[in-house]
């Protein structure tokens, strides 16, 4: 268990009825096929985050700073709102900081005729600010809503298994890489 790269499947949305779990579902059944990966599923719904940032440590925010802290990896399941991400998604990224440094960060995006894509582009500033490294290789499902059947199930898995397959082996690499790295010289901003 000690050499599989940990996984943190973070969850993007937080709106009643959700999308985002069936995306999130296929997502987390993708990676837990891989024996190389450990899942860790990350839910701002099921986390106690305050929304305004007090300095203060509850509850939500220690889970998720230990959470985040234990990760290897992420990958970021995320809907396109308004062309942009999601504000849950921005208070859990900013809730977080030193977590995120010299770590993987791949995505999966669903939504309407872009497939979430605009989300994406934005949220990889964001982590690049963070010092974190977004896998090129991802996963789109435009008009996600005809792409999965009332039961959560692909009705035409195919595409999307492939690109997936493709995301998984590039943050693998950049896991085992930067795990190593961040082993043999700590990722200290402050000595810069």
């Amino acid at each position: 268990m000690e050499d599989k790269i940990r996984i943190g499947l973070i969850y993007g949305s937080v709106r009643e009825g959700r999308f985002c779990d069936k995306v999130a579902a296929w997502a987390a059944a993708e990676i837990e096929k891989r024996s190389e990966f450990s899942l860790d599923p990350i839910d701002p719904a099921s986390l106690d985050l305050p929304f305004r940032h007090r300095g203060e440590n509850s509850a939500g925010l220690v889970e998720l700073h230990r959470r985040a802290g234990d990760a290897d990896a992420f990958v970021v399941v995320t809907p396109e709102y308004n062309h942009s991400y999601p504000a849950v998604l921005k208070l859990l990224i900013d809730s977080v900081n030193q977590q995120w440094r010299a770590k993987p960060v791949a995505f999966v995006s669903y939504g309407g005729v872009s497939g979430g894509l605009r989300a994406v582009e934005h949220l990889r500033h964001v982590f690049a600010e963070l010092h974190a490294v977004t896998i090129r290789d991802g996963v789109s499902f435009a008009n996600a809503w005809r792409q999965f059947g009332s039961d959560g199930i692909l009705l035409d898995p195919a595409t999307p298994r492939k690109s997936m397959s493709v995301l998984l082996d590039r943050l693998n690499w950049w896991a085992i890489a930067l795990r190593n790295a961040r082993k043999a010289t700590p990722y200290d901003l402050e000595a810069a």
